[in-house]
């Protein structure tokens, strides 16, 4: 793997070391800073004073991002009769019950799998394949339900699930390179103040240790954790 090239260097120079920025003017640095040809995701990383490895710690949820992240979601319904139709009605990808069949096989060209509660059952042998991805159907999550159509269309419109990782940090799009700055910074608001709610109340101390946004190639831009009160 080769070291940072030039641009990333001189992407790197026009941050302050150390420096927590704003929401709104990080994400104008984020945009200033992405000079890769393609049209970079923005992301950010929450690190999180939780420990979760305890399950009363784990931090998890989802968000309607308001404008949206960009990214083109491919939405599997597994589903039986009359879902079938409503399902295909809301624009998912994908139907229909034989797509266990076919996961089972080594298909895997989804992103998101919403599933009827009289599926469930079927679902049972997927775990395996499904858990580590973490395309296993939640009730939670609102990908087990009866009403597809909803979650299809929230899917398609921008809702993320996001759930911490072993090292205490919590990662999500939202959105791209090309987004208004403010677009951006209500897209960080709104996951935000969905870690805020997600707090579990078995975490002690500080909860939000830090916030970074970033594009796909550019630098990391530190934001001031300051104005998320927990």
């Amino acid at each position: 793997m080769r070291t940072h090239g030039k641009k990333y260097r001189a992407a790197v120079g026009t941050i302050e070391p150390r420096k927590l920025y704003a929401p709104a003017v990080a994400v104008e640095q984020v945009k200033q800073t992405a000079y890769a040809k393609f049209d970079e995701s923005v992301d950010v990383a929450v690190r999180l004073g939780v420990d979760p490895k305890h399950a009363d710690q784990i931090v998890r949820g989802t968000v309607s991002m308001p404008h949206g992240t960009g990214k083109t979601v491919r939405v599997l319904v597994i589903a039986q009769g009359e879902k079938i139709k409503e399902a295909e009605a809301a624009g998912a990808d994908f139907v229909g019950v034989e797509y266990v069949q076919k996961i089972k096989e080594g298909w895997m060209d989804t992103d998101v799998i919403v599933a009827t509660p009289d599926v469930m059952g079927q679902l049972g042998a997927l775990g395996k394949i499904l858990g580590p991805r973490g395309l296993m159907p939640n009730p939670k999550a609102g990908t087990v339900t009866m009403d597809v159509t909803k979650a299809v269309k929230e899917l398609k419109a921008g809702k993320i699930e996001f759930r911490v990782d072993k090292s205490g940090i919590v990662h999500a799009p939202i959105g791209k390179k090309s987004f208004a700055a403010q677009q951006l910074a209500d897209n960080l608001q709104a996951f935000m103040d969905a870690i805020v709610k997600a707090k579990p109340s078995a975490a002690k101390g500080h909860y939000i240790r830090s916030v970074t946004v970033s594009s796909t190639m550019g630098p990391g831009v530190r934001v001031d954790p300051a104005g998320y009160h927990v």
